[in-house]
């Protein structure tokens, strides 16, 4: 996919030491857009990332909305962020009668308390630029779950949500909010599903690499994105696509 130029702009990525969101991060660098990385437990991970793009980068534990917000005040102090990517997630299977409730919760709070989190002190600094790219990363099993993600589904099923919500309120500020769902993307997370396993689910017959995610991202957050706001879009190889 072509990227139209889009001028530098300010940007904050969570979870951004995963395949997804180094991926991510390494193309909006490429585009010329300056970083902020975020991460809770892989700092090395992230320091290594932040190192070779030439960005800063922070820890915070997102279900944690005071120290995710004292974490992101010194970057506010210097400068609003016009694009946000929250691609953090907690992916921990497990049958609902076998989930504990701190499981449980965990699952839910990266995705949507960590939205909640991360945006609420952001949004206004954005919103008076009058300019903005608001970008989560989901999931298909959103809407085509399996066995176990019972917790994953729905936390990913009402970041959608949020999604669709927030746009409602952000479109008159000049600000986009859209969700990407990846589907089987190669990543540690998804090492289980063997060549023939993908092949018969995927139809196109191999899993999606990081840098295609990427690429849909990139579009995204452009300038040439500007009417596209509330969706959520699948690159997930020809698995079923969002229902909205």
């Amino acid at each position: 996919m072509s990227v139209p130029p889009t001028p530098p702009r300010r940007a904050l990525v969570t979870g951004a030491a995963s395949p997804i969101g180094a991926a991510i991060a390494r193309r909006l660098a490429a585009l010329g857009h300056r970083l902020v990385l975020h991460t809770h437990a892989n700092r090395e991970g992230c320091a290594a990332l932040a190192a070779e793009l030439g960005a800063s980068w922070f820890a915070a534990d997102l279900t944690d909305a005071a120290a995710t917000e004292a974490a992101l005040a010194p970057f506010l102090a210097e400068a609003p962020f016009q694009i946000v990517v929250h691609n953090a997630g907690v992916h921990d299977d497990a049958p609902l009668a076998g989930m504990s409730a701190a499981r449980w919760r965990r699952v839910i709070g990266v995705s949507l308390d960590g939205f909640h989190a991360v945006l609420a002190p952001v949004l206004l600094p954005m919103i008076g630029t009058r300019w903005g790219r608001i970008l989560a990363i989901s999931s298909i099993s959103a809407w085509l779950p399996r066995r176990g993600q019972t917790a994953y589904a729905a936390a990913k099923a009402g970041l959608d949500a949020a999604v669709r919500a927030l746009s409602l309120e952000l479109g008159r500020r000049g600000i986009t909010v859209n969700a990407i769902a990846p589907g089987l993307i190669e990543s540690p997370a998804t090492e289980r599903f063997g060549p023939e396993e993908v092949a018969r689910l995927v139809p196109l017959g191999r899993k999606g690499k990081p840098e295609e995610v990427a690429a849909l991202a990139a579009f995204l957050v452009s300038e040439e994105a500007g009417y596209i706001t509330g969706e959520t879009i699948a690159v997930a190889g020809g698995l079923p696509g969002s229902p909205h």
